[in-house]
């Protein structure tokens, strides 16, 4: 499974609690377009609207040799999860402080676009300084062997 596109971002702003696989409702020059790697999800998030889930502001660039119904880049995707897993997600994404954040693209073996949602925690800036100093004392192990 290669990743078509991944949020790295998501993991330095992001205490990720939990993560869930979703399909992704889409067309099929999109479908072609993920394929070329022609997608961004860096300010992408998603929500639970009327019992359902969606993904908002991912950007699927348009195929270029599609000539008939070329859908919106930026348009609001259905997500598809099993009815236990959304009622979990609402659930959780209704206490303080929780969202949902997309975190990879890929297809799976038999060739169907997947999404992996992070449902996550913010994180201060005080944490993301502990994880750069953190970080930098490993390399330095690494660095001097131990």
């Amino acid at each position: 499974m290669q990743a078509v596109a991944e949020n790295r971002r998501a993991r330095h702003d992001y205490f990720i609690d939990d993560t869930f696989e979703a399909g992704i409702v889409l067309e099929g020059s999109e479908v072609k377009s993920l394929r070329d790697h022609q997608v961004s999800i860096k300010e992408a998030y998603c929500t639970i609207e009327a019992g359902e889930a969606w993904i908002v502001g991912m950007r699927i660039s348009p195929y270029s040799k599609a000539s008939l119904d070329i859908p919106d880049a930026v348009r609001k995707r259905k997500l598809l999860l099993h009815r236990q897993e959304l009622k979990k997600l609402f659930g959780k994404t209704q206490r303080r402080g929780f969202t949902l954040v997309p975190l990879k693209i890929y297809f799976n073996k038999r060739g169907i676009a997947k999404l992996l949602i992070g449902l996550c925690r913010g994180k201060k800036t005080i944490d993301k300084r502990q994880e750069l100093k953190r970080r930098d004392m490993e390399r330095e192990r690494q660095r001097m062997g131990i």
